[in-house]
């Protein structure tokens, strides 16, 4: 029997006929999905120090369970020290099985952990269903040692979703689990 994850078991039994009864769909292909979730992790003081970004990707590695990439800056610029081609920061791309593992990770684990969380702001869609996040420090994810972090640093998570509007988008992260403010 093969292994799938709860969070994508939860969504093809009970997201989906809930979006299509909301919405009205006529077929499932319609109900909006999850199609990625990136996670991105700028690293401003990497400019003097090369291994925070060395130990930025090795943190983000741990934490989603995928190979980061650097990520190189695309211009110089002499007010920061900055040459073309320096590493500057870390990303990772998740999809399938990984990606609703760190969902649920992040949703009934991580979220929780922020200091006087009292929910995400559902503000943050882009207009064509995505959403993106913000969180302040990395030691909220429990695969991360305290005592081995450097330098503490955000990161940016953005959900990526075939859904044509932010409500579609807000409805379908909203049955999944994420904790919108009320």
């Amino acid at each position: 029997m093969k292994y799938v994850p709860r969070l994508k078991e939860k969504y093809q039994k009970a997201v989906v006929p809930a979006l299509m009864e909301q919405f009205g769909y006529s077929s499932i292909m319609q109900v909006p999905k999850l199609q990625k979730i990136c996670i991105n992790q700028g690293v401003g003081e990497a400019t003097g120090d090369k291994k925070l970004v060395d130990n930025a990707a090795t943190e983000l590695t741990t934490i989603t369970g995928q190979k980061a990439v650097s990520t190189k800056a695309r211009t110089s610029v002499s007010n920061f020290k900055l040459r073309e081609g320096m590493p500057i920061g870390v990303r990772v791309t998740l999809r399938g099985e990984r990606m609703y593992e760190f969902l649920d990770r992040l949703i009934s684990i991580s979220l929780p952990r922020v200091r006087d969380f009292r929910g995400i702001n559902d503000k943050s869609f882009d207009g064509r269903g995505n959403y993106t996040m913000g969180i302040t420090e990395q030691i909220v994810f429990p695969e991360i040692d305290i005592d081995k972090v450097n330098k503490i640093m955000g990161m940016d998570i953005t959900f990526v979703t075939n859904a044509g509007t932010d409500a579609e988008a807000y409805a379908l992260l909203k049955e999944i689990g994420m904790p919108f403010k009320k």
